[in-house]
């Protein structure tokens, strides 16, 4: 047995100052100008020197006095919590980049008018407070009240019409176009498109589902689109199941809005006695660590989840830190998860002759 004094793994030495100046090659005064918010720093050479200290990790001054920053969740962003994984794989996004950063955030509710009054007036008065973080906000008078706050405020998994706050979401449209181009790619032309009406996030998916089958020429009649009051599946089940008996198998595809769909459609396909994907192609959107446990396992698309929240903080900390304060709104990218409930479209018997 060793007992010397054997080295052991050296600790990450901290970033300095000097370190983020020799990078970005200007001077001490002016990397400790630019981090601080002062003036007298050009935007171009500010958003270097703000790039290079967040890849660095180094944790920023801030020209408020706080280091608090409130989380606000919409009722909407609670109900997704409690049900599946998405907000939960947000919010972890979050608290690792707050972590890091040295931010504290302070999580509250807003289910009502009330509660939206009371969160807006803490962020107001309370000089601890530096910015805030909307979840899964839609409502068009909450967000005007947030507009008028005083301090910087970024939307998670939402979008202002207006361009008024800046935002962070995935790219719900080209995702949507995106896989439904690969069902097309497979041969299929007829493809439901099942969603839970009420959220821009579903709207610009039913908006990339629509580009998709535009661009390639194929109809997208209102009669393909199928609506549910909930992200329940068993309500899909029962929407899948009611088509079919109504009109038969008018389709050869399925894409659902939310994974919590795909559940349901493949039960209410598997039922009636079709099989998933030799007569039926399902695909979903989320890619929920569930997905690759179905039977058959899910093709989808993934939606970084975690890395929408962290980017939201680096969006606000950004706006914080003296960064160009024009309303952005960031966009990730998403990707296609090959599994086994695609399959190319089964050729009929008439379409062979």
């Amino acid at each position: 047995m060793d007992t010397g004094s054997g080295k052991r793994g050296k600790k990450p030495r901290r970033v300095r100052l000097e370190d983020i100046a020799k990078k970005v090659g200007v001077s001490l005064s002016t990397v400790s100008r630019a981090l601080s918010g002062e003036k007298g720093v050009r935007d171009d050479v500010r958003i270097r020197i703000l790039e290079a200290a967040k890849t660095a990790n180094y944790a920023l001054p801030n020209p408020t006095p706080g280091t608090k920053v409130i989380l606000a969740a919409s009722s909407a962003a609670m109900i997704d919590y409690v049900r599946n994984q998405f907000t939960l794989y947000v919010l972890e996004g979050i608290r690792e980049r707050a972590q890091t950063l040295g931010i504290d955030i302070v999580t509250r509710p807003i289910a009502n008018e009330a509660e939206e009054r009371r969160v807006l007036e803490e962020a107001r008065t309370d000089p601890e407070v530096a910015g805030l973080l909307f979840l899964t906000v839609d409502d068009e008078r909450m967000l005007a009240a947030t507009r008028d706050v005083g301090k910087p405020v970024v939307l998670v998994n939402g979008d202002d019409p207006f361009m008024r706050l800046s935002s962070v979401t995935p790219c719900n449209r080209s995702a949507a176009q995106v896989a439904t181009d690969y069902l097309i790619d497979q041969g299929h032309e007829r493809i439901l498109f099942l969603m839970r009406p009420g959220r821009r996030t579903i709207v610009r998916r039913l908006e990339g589902w629509q580009d998709a089958l535009a661009h390639r020429g194929l109809p997208h009649p209102e009669d393909l689109v199928m609506a549910v009051d909930d992200w329940l599946p068993e309500l899909a089940q029962q929407a899948i199941a009611d088509r079919i008996a109504a009109r038969g198998l008018d389709f050869t595809a399925v894409l659902a809005a939310g994974e919590s769909l795909a559940v349901g459609t493949m039960a209410a396909l598997q039922s009636a006695g079709y099989s998933v994907p030799d007569d039926v192609s399902v695909m979903g959107m989320d890619d929920l660590p569930q997905a690759a446990f179905l039977n058959p396992p899910l093709t989808t698309v993934h939606i970084p989840a975690r890395e929408i929240g962290m980017t939201a903080v680096d969006l606000l900390r950004d706006i914080c830190s003296g960064m160009p304060a024009l309303p952005r709104r960031i966009e990730l990218a998403c990707h296609i998860i090959e599994r086994q409930s695609v399959g190319p479209r089964r050729r009929t018997e008439q379409e062979s002759d």
